[in-house]
């Protein structure tokens, strides 16, 4: 398995994505989704105070519902692949498909016995041109997560790279995102039901040779309750809030995920926490 696993990884680092532009409001855990099962997830996300203009032809997002479906197969037990569909909602415009994302992710698996989860996903896909300057992005997203008694820590530094658009000349940029939650309520029974709380911060800082000034970069903070009641159903919910001129003010934005499992019982991981 070792073998077969490295030089996919390999593959996966030789690229780099563009930023989830509020679609998919997410940091990520390590786990993937088991073979022979599939996850399907609802992220939603209302833009309570945002950007009122129309600016370089893009539609304005105060206002603004983003509805975007995740389904993801477990192919191995080290190895996923997730496919999004992102629609926008927005008064006046009705309800308009976006674009589509694939992803892969490897992680390490758990026969090597690594003191950290850690895997690597890989997006890439399309956004139309009047909800995204850059329409052809690439994201190469490292993932570091750590269970520490109630506990949950789990880091995101992230890699965007534009093939199509203004972010071109700009090569690859940052975008850090982590997660740390306590899971201050469980029920007792056969199934651990967890009822967390914690914070999201999701960044944008700009290109790795130079980041942007402060003001034109995307700094975000999301309190957050994570939900994990069955070993079928996951919620998440959080409010987000921007704090620098470019990142929009507030957010509110929840996920809603389910599991199946085909030929064998529905596996449990650790809940995916949720970007953009």
């Amino acid at each position: 398995m070792q073998r077969a696993f490295l030089p996919i990884l390999l593959l996966l680092l030789a690229a780099s994505a563009g930023a989830q532009d509020n679609y998919e409001i997410q940091v990520y855990g390590a786990d993937t989704v088991a073979p022979k099962s599939t996850m399907v997830e609802l992220h939603s996300n209302y833009t309570v105070s945002g950007e009122k203009n129309v600016v370089d032809g893009l539609e304005p997002t105060d206002g603004a519902e983003h509805e975007t479906i995740e389904i993801t197969q477990g192919i191995t037990d080290w190895f996923e692949t997730g496919f999004y569909i992102f629609t926008s909602i927005h008064p006046g415009d009705g309800w308009e498909w976006v674009g589509d994302h694939i992803r892969p992710r490897a992680r390490v698996p758990e026969s090597w016995h690594w003191p950290v989860g850690v895997s690597l996903s890989n997006e890439i896909g399309y956004q139309r041109r009047r909800f995204s300057t850059d329409t052809w992005t690439w994201e190469i997203r490292p993932i570091v997560d750590k269970k520490l008694g109630p506990w949950y820590l789990s880091f995101n530094p992230t890699l965007d790279r534009s093939f199509h658009g203004p972010s071109v000349s700009k090569g690859v940029e940052f975008s850090p995102n982590f997660k740390v939650s306590y899971d201050f309520l469980k029920f007792p029974g056969g199934y651990t039901k967890v009822i967390s709380g914690g914070l999201e911060y999701y960044g944008a800082y700009g290109s790795l040779t130079g980041f942007d000034p402060l003001r034109d970069q995307q700094q975000q903070f999301f309190p957050s309750i994570d939900l994990d009641l069955s070993p079928k159903w996951e919620f998440n919910f959080g409010v987000g809030v921007g704090t620098t001129h470019s990142t929009d003010h507030l957010i509110v934005k929840g996920i809603i995920g389910r599991r199946f499992s085909w030929g064998r019982s529905t596996p449990h991981s650790t809940p995916q926490a949720s970007p953009y």
